[in-house]
């Protein structure tokens, strides 16, 4: 580190705090800036080579800057962890362990010397198919809101820049770079913008721009969403960086409100920015507002004091350090990975699997998903294939896995606790003829069978079916036909098509989502009920993918149609029954809901209390869910989620649940004004356990 920035920092050390106010970094930053030349300005806002999947080069008053991959680890380095896919950690719904999962992925990036974290996504699940769903918290804005900002608090407790992404309306890789999202302005506040206003409330550092056009102008070039909407209306005080050659021009996008160009290269800042600034079309002082917030930022998070010297090496993995930065995250990986995994059907209670309740005491596993596939999981570079069981996506979301507990292996060595042998079917992608033989010469009727199924998804690419991967089809139908006990297990970032549900002999449906290194034993702890299973669905999964509003588009111009009814929205105005409604998931246990109290204590705080009750025989955990209907004349959606507690309960245990409706929960985009507010009228107070089972309801009025 250059002697300059070394004595500037020594100075700060011994009169502030490790993280310091927007403002107190801001004078930092100021007193920096005005002593850097334009060259070295122009250094620290352009990408350039280097160690890290990003970098920033070296000046006399700052940096270098290591920026890296991605939303669930540490991606291009060995040592490090596969933890849950965000979509995973939104299913939990629980927001200590959404918290955690991010102070532990930041912990490690630390480890590395990693300054700046490229997650969380929040992207919005717009689409089924959609390539990129995974790497984000779901369909609904109040819950990716949440998520984001737990993660981002999460992360930025440990001293690493959080990034949140991809900034916006950006829900399909298709023409990702060509392709215009085309929203109305409402529709663009109360959905696309709201995770983003959450997570710059959580104190986010930077904002990643997305490949998409919005409304025609490039998302990475757009005054309206850099400067209006980020800056002026949520008070944004970090800075933008571009996705990976997202950014198309120099002075347009320096102008509009972005800040870093990325990965550099003199792609678009660097030598043409230094142009734009000479030619007049960038002034210098836009160029020292961009190097201030890339400066302020760094310091509002304390890096200059103690933050380790970069320990990777993504570009060599041969140079790679290999730091050890693992700890002991398996276990929280095991742990949100069994408190994600979502019980869709249990018929008969076939679950949990009780060996008293097996006539041969024999279980089978089948489906290529269960076991490790005929390549190794990290045999592809950033995960862009998948032949065996699916733990995570692909593309710059992915990371290693350090090792990865299949499915198999994790309910073998549950299985062998209680003395059940385990008979595995791996081979589904035999010719049908040996496969039936299989089945039939390896399977009698009376056992229980569990038998898997994938979606993989990766960037780049949205996903070309509408269900699982079709070769795993034929083994769900067969050991069905056969096996009067089966249990189906789907791994998926995303909604699926489910033809093959509706079969009596498929007792129990579990989705386990994206699980990361600890699967196996994570779906063995909920299959054998160590675990009693708690998460739920953060998107809808419909009866027939023609249920829902909007699907991949091949055209250039995609309009949002359904404005402001997406996922269960579109759904509950449609009148359209889904398969699986948002916020769905059973338990082991039974919950009973009563005492709906609400109480409006002024024109802009409204508090709501039920007491609910775990009626069952098994301690468990359930999701209490709150949503609003408001007033008619708003025009909103039937019902909005605006609450959720994740309580654990004893059997027999009650305790009292309490909410908060704020201005933010209560309030909808006026277009005229260009502003919240809080319509007048009646409302409706729905709590409950799923988007569709609400049997607390209540009004209030304002």
């Amino acid at each position: 580190m250059i002697l300059i920035w070394i004595a500037i920092s020594l100075a700060i050390i011994s009169v502030t705090t490790a993280e310091r106010s927007w403002d107190e970094a801001y004078d930092i930053a100021r007193t920096l800036v005005t002593q850097m030349t334009i060259d070295e300005k122009i250094t620290i806002t352009t990408g350039t080579d280097g160690p890290c999947v990003g970098n920033t080069g070296e000046t006399p008053h700052f940096g270098p800057l290591c920026l890296n991959d991605g939303p669930l680890g540490v991606r291009g380095s060995s040592k490090t962890s596969a933890f849950v896919a965000g979509i995973n950690a939104a299913a939990s719904f629980d927001r200590e362990m959404i918290r955690q999962r991010g102070a532990d992925i930041a912990e490690e990036f630390r480890g590395k010397g990693i300054n700046v974290w490229l997650g969380p996504s929040t992207d919005l699940l717009r689409l089924p198919r959609s390539g990129r769903g995974w790497e984000g918290f779901g369909e609904d804005p109040y819950l990716s809101g949440v998520a984001g900002a737990e993660t981002i608090q999460g992360a930025q407790s440990k001293g690493v820049i959080a990034t949140v992404k991809h900034y916006t309306v950006y829900n399909q890789e298709t023409n990702r770079k060509h392709m215009s999202s085309n929203v109305d302005n409402r529709t663009l506040h109360e959905l696309y913008l709201w995770p983003y206003a959450r997570a710059i409330e959580a104190g986010v550092g930077a904002v990643m721009c997305a490949y998409n056009k919005v409304n025609n102008v490039y998302a990475c070039e757009n005054s309206d969403t850099l400067t209006r909407d980020l800056r002026v209306e949520m008070g944004f005080k970090g800075w933008v960086m571009s996705d990976w050659d997202a950014s198309f021009s120099a002075a347009k996008g320096a102008n509009a409100g972005l800040d870093m160009d990325m990965p550099g290269d003199d792609r678009h800042f660097g030598a043409s920015l230094r142009a734009a600034v000479e030619s007049g079309k960038v002034s210098e002082e836009r160029l020292s507002e961009m190097v201030e917030r890339i400066v302020a930022t760094y310091y509002k998070l304390g890096q200059d004091q103690n933050f380790p010297q970069v320990q990777i090496n993504t570009k060599n993995p041969s140079k790679d350090p290999a730091v050890d930065v693992q700890g002991n995250h398996r276990d929280g990986i095991r742990a949100i990975g069994a408190a994600s995994t979502i019980l869709l059907r249990n018929t008969d209670g076939v679950l949990p699997i009780r060996a008293n309740n097996l006539p041969k005491k024999r279980i089978v596993v089948a489906g290529t998903d269960a076991g490790a596939g005929i390549l190794p999981p990290n045999l592809c570079p950033a995960h862009m294939c998948n032949t065996g069981t699916l733990a995570m996506g692909g593309g710059s979301g992915s990371a290693s896995f350090p090792y990865l507990i299949t499915p198999l292996e994790g309910i073998t060595q549950r299985a062998n606790n209680d003395s059940i042998e385990v008979q595995a079917i791996l081979n589904d992608v035999s010719p049908v003829s040996d496969l039936l033989t299989i089945i039939t010469t390896t399977i009698s009727p009376t056992d229980t069978c569990i038998v898997f199924g994938n979606a993989y998804a990766t960037e780049a690419i949205d996903r070309p079916f509408h269900g699982i991967n079709p070769l795993h089809i034929p083994i769900i139908k067969h050991i069905s036909n056969v096996c009067k006990n089966t249990i189906v297990v789907i791994h998926s970032g995303g909604p699926v098509d489910m033809e093959w549900a509706s079969h009596p002999n498929i007792k129990a449906i579990v989705w386990a989502g994206l699980p990361g290194q600890e699967s196996g034993h994570a779906l063995a702890d909920v299959l054998f009920g160590d675990v009693n299973p708690s998460g739920r669905l953060p998107y809808t999964i419909a009866k027939n993918h023609n249920d829902y509003p909007a699907d991949v588009s091949l055209k250039l111009q995609v309009p949002y149609e359904e404005k402001l009814l997406l996922g269960y929205k579109w759904f509950d105005a449609n009148g359209i029954d889904p398969l699986f409604e948002f916020g769905f998931g059973l338990s082991y246990t039974t919950f009973a809901y009563e005492n709906l109290q609400v109480n409006v204590v002024h024109e802009e705080l409204v508090t709501a209390s039920v007491s609910v009750s775990n009626t069952g025989a098994v301690d468990g955990a359930e999701v209490v869910q709150l949503y609003i209907t408001f007033p008619e004349n708003a025009g909103e959606p039937p019902k909005l989620l605006r609450g959720f507690e994740k309580i654990f309960l004893k059997t027999g245990e009650d305790k009292s649940v309490q909410f908060q409706l704020t201005k933010t929960e209560l309030s909808i985009w006026d277009e005229q004004k260009e502003d919240w507010q809080i319509p007048v009228g009646k409302y409706m107070l729905h709590i409950g356990s799923s988007s569709r089972n609400l049997p607390g309801q209540a009004s209030f009025t304002l």
